[in-house]
């Protein structure tokens, strides 16, 4: 079974801010897929589904962003998924809004989420997708920035980078995630 996460924070306080875009391209495949997450365990939200490629989990962990790690690990752990069938998806304030970065492993780049799938994952070897939410402006605190919403100029580009990511998240069911991360770090603009 491969197991796709998206990070984010729960609560309708926290839709659609840029520390959710993880959730929001889990909310995207899971609708395009017809598999609404109705389970509830493992500190979080999920769905398994039967496709052609084989079972795929979507997972939205409701521990808020910094315990991520807590969500991923327990369910990894009690569907005894390998570590190369995961994919976390999530934002990232060091790329320009809207673009994709895929990643075979890395540090955590001072991303509290990340820090903490580290942490209970035992290691930094893990499949990412980072979704650029840019940098604050001057003067705006990063949590401020990072837990409001995108601008009405910054919408289509990231409506565009939501369903860029699914569709690499499709690919990755049949293919190698080398492959899909050569196939989508060689379109960046």
């Amino acid at each position: 079974m491969k197991l796709i996460v998206g990070l984010g924070n729960p609560g309708k306080a926290y839709e659609s801010t840029r520390h959710n875009v993880g959730f929001q391209v889990i909310d995207y495949l899971a609708s395009k897929w017809n598999a609404p997450l109705t389970q509830s365990k493992f500190k979080g939200m999920y769905s398994i589904i039967h496709r052609p490629e084989g079972k795929v989990m979507l997972l939205k962990p409701l521990t808020y962003m910094n315990l991520s790690g807590e969500s991923v690990g327990a369910l990894m752990d009690y569907y005894d998924i390998a570590i190369e069938d995961l994919v976390v998806i999530y934002d990232d304030l060091d790329l320009p809004t809207g673009q994709l970065r895929l990643r075979q492993k890395g540090s955590a780049g001072g991303h509290n989420g990340i820090k903490s799938l580290i942490q209970h994952l035992g290691t930094q070897q893990f499949n990412r997708m980072r979704v650029g939410i840019s940098r604050p402006p001057t003067g705006m605190k990063v949590p401020d920035y990072v837990l409001a919403r995108f601008s009405e100029n910054e919408a289509p580009e990231i409506s565009e980078a939501i369903k860029k990511s699914a569709e690499a998240c499709e690919l990755w069911l049949s293919k190698p995630y080398l492959e899909v991360m050569n196939d989508y770090n060689a379109t960046v603009k």
